[in-house]
């Protein structure tokens, strides 16, 4: 009977099923740098704009299409709250709203450092919007 349960037994581990650990990556955290608050200040008024489908006068100073890969990311990513959106798109956008501030900043004389608050950009975006002549045709 020893030898019959000796079989048994080796037939067994034979057939026994050995499930491996799983191995477990975890990605590096990102490094974000801090931006700057005027930079903060326009992502967060341009989202609040783009929210409300007003980009037309911004849209006046993107000559290198800018605004398409902001305006991607932000209808890919419209489940985050505002905050959190304005954080993100900053981290891969950054140069794009550069670029639209720095060609503002040429045209208009607007100092975006200057510009503090959410308030003043949207002072000078209907300021802007006040000189555009308009026709009843």
């Amino acid at each position: 009977m020893a030898e019959e349960e000796k079989k048994i037994r080796s037939n067994e581990d034979m057939f026994k099923i050995v499930m491996p650990e799983p191995e477990r990556v975890t990605m590096p955290a990102r490094e974000v740098a801090d931006q700057p608050a005027y930079l903060v200040n326009f992502a967060n008024f341009y989202v609040s704009s783009f929210e409300r489908d007003d980009l037309e006068i911004i849209s006046e100073f993107d000559e290198d299409h800018n605004m398409v890969n902001i305006n991607h990311y932000l209808l890919l990513n419209q489940p985050f709250s505002r905050k959190n959106l304005v954080k993100h798109v900053l981290i891969d956008h950054a140069h794009n709203f550069q670029a639209i501030l720095d060609k503002m900043s040429a045209e208009t004389g607007v100092d975006p450092e200057a510009m503090t608050t959410y308030e003043d950009w949207s002072n000078w975006y209907e300021g802007v919007r006040a000189k555009i002549e308009s026709s009843l045709s």
